[in-house]
């Protein structure tokens, strides 16, 4: 129910009409309206009392649902609040020109964050929401968070103006045409001086991007595919993470990256690039390194798969390994890939995310522990490019279970402790990999499984319990809620079967 009108019930409970509500003082009264959560709604509260006329245009939060846009300028026009901290506006028919109506307005008065999400119509591809064209964005000289979601729609950057109190960026789905360079210049010192974290992801039209930032402590960069050119020149950088970006993967060799990040702690890298284009510099404090590997004998895939071998070289000392392990549909033959693996004593968490197409992945899993025999904490994730995954066989001949000594050879990892486990299926190939786990740890305190979404919870039940059997744990808790299964545990290892 609207709350403006149980506000109403509420300000003439008392039998003789009396507002008691009313008589509360302003700050509280304004604390209350920030409860409601939508502007419209607050705005409604005004049928109460004259008094409460000139409250909802104090609120230090105006939040819009689905709204006209027209109606989303007055109400900010009309907003009397020394600073607003916050406007959140969700849209499924939003045009440029109506979101350039009022984003100037927001622009003069927001202090806090803006977070405005467009959805794209069923009907419209990326290419049609861009042709609609531009939204015109403003400079926001003393907003400190800006989240922008635009469905694929156009954005026009600004060519003057210092976002100031810019501390938080996100830029999803949107459009560059013509302006690749600009936003680089945008978001560096000179114009950004205070940005720390930024994110950017699926943005077309983005050829080139070259950020100089003495501020900047945390990025995320993702499925840029039209980017050729990555420059970084961050001092203060921690955290670096770039996914699924550069242009064209069957010509590497046509992009460039340059990452000077001295104080990295951070860094994932998982692109295919040709790594003569790659260039690292020094990073000194580095603790935590993220690649892919692919298990496919393409030429240049090879190289990138030598490439994060040679990173996993370079940077031994790393605490933390997050290695995902994609198997395409169809693979007979080829190198096998942990050959090259040097030996990682020093890492004590393990993230290991594994595609499988319907493969077995046991044998590449098991060199991967063997060559991190310090590991305490391991989070295991089961992705899938396919609901069903579980269903795909494996073609004649097929290498992915070489060598299968990973089924009965010994290894004993004296320091895990903790498993995680995501999205589990029960697969044959999962739950035989996690039965020898089992048989691998003999000091495990704590293990938690969450199944996939498909799974039901009776079958996540199943699941559980033929796992448990695979070991003789002493439980001291053990739990199952929804698709969640947690156990603490401690077993002895003879009495496990041997697979």
């Amino acid at each position: 129910m609207d709350l403006s009108v149980e506000l109403l019930k509420l300000s003439v409970a008392d039998g003789g009409g009396e507002d008691r509500l009313s008589a509360l003082p302003d700050d509280l009264l304004i604390h209350i309206l920030v409860l409601v959560k939508d502007a419209a709604a607050a705005a409604r509260t005004s049928i109460l009392a004259s008094r409460w006329r000139r409250l909802w245009p104090l609120l230090p939060e105006l939040r819009f649902g689905s709204i006209e846009h027209h109606l989303i300028g007055a109400a900010l026009a009309a907003h009397e609040a020394p600073d607003l901290s916050l406007i959140l506006a969700h849209t499924k028919d939003a045009s440029p020109e109506s979101l350039s109506a009022w984003l100037p307005i927001a622009a003069r008065s927001l202090s806090g964050a803006i977070q405005l999400k467009v959805v794209r119509l069923e009907s419209e591809t990326e290419a049609e929401a861009g042709d609609r064209g531009d939204i015109d964005l403003p400079c926001f000289k003393k907003a400190t968070t800006i989240m922008l979601e635009l469905g694929f729609l156009g954005l026009a950057l600004p060519p003057s103006g210092v976002f100031a109190q810019l501390g938080d960026l996100k830029l999803v789905d949107i459009q560059l045409h013509g302006q690749s360079s600009g936003l680089g210049d945008l978001l560096s010192s000179q114009r950004c001086p205070s940005l720390r974290f930024l994110l950017v992801s699926d943005v077309r039209g983005l050829d080139s991007f070259n950020i100089q930032s003495d501020s900047l402590l945390h990025m995320k960069l993702s499925y840029l595919h039209h980017l050729k050119q990555l420059t970084v020149m961050a001092p203060a950088l921690k955290k670096l993470k770039v996914s699924r970006c550069f242009a064209d993967p069957l010509n590497p060799d046509l992009s460039v990256a340059n990452i000077s990040a001295p104080q990295l702690t951070s860094l994932g890298w998982k692109n295919i690039i040709e790594p003569s284009s790659t260039q690292l510099d020094k990073m000194m404090h580095l603790e935590k390194l993220g690649i892919e590997l692919f298990i496919v004998e393409a030429e240049e895939v090879f190289e990138h798969n030598q490439y994060c071998m040679t990173l996993l070289r370079r940077f031994q000392r790393i605490h933390t390994l997050d290695l995902l392990i994609y198997y395409p549909p169809a693979i007979c033959t080829g190198p096998y890939l942990m050959e090259h693996m040097p030996r990682l004593p020093d890492i004590t968490s393990l993230e290991l995310c594994v595609v499988a197409n319907g493969h077995s992945f046991g044998a590449n899993a098991f060199d991967v522990l063997r060559r991190c025999p310090g590991v305490k904490k391991l989070d295991l994730d089961f992705l899938s490019e396919s609901q069903l995954e579980e269903q795909t066989m494996c073609p004649s001949g097929c290498i992915c279970d070489q060598p299968q000594n990973w089924r009965t050879e010994e290894l004993v990892l004296n320091c895990l402790e903790e498993i995680e486990i995501h999205d589990m299926r029960g697969t044959e190939h999962e739950v035989a990999f996690v039965q020898r786990i089992f048989y691998w740890t003999p000091v495990l305190k704590r293990m938690q499984i969450i199944f996939h979404e498909s799974e039901t919870e009776s079958k996540a039940k199943e699941l559980s319990q033929l796992l448990l059997s695979y070991a003789d744990m002493k439980i001291s808790s053990c739990m199952i809620l929804g698709h969640h299964f947690v156990a603490h545990t401690g077993f002895s290892a003879a009495a496990l079967p041997l697979g």
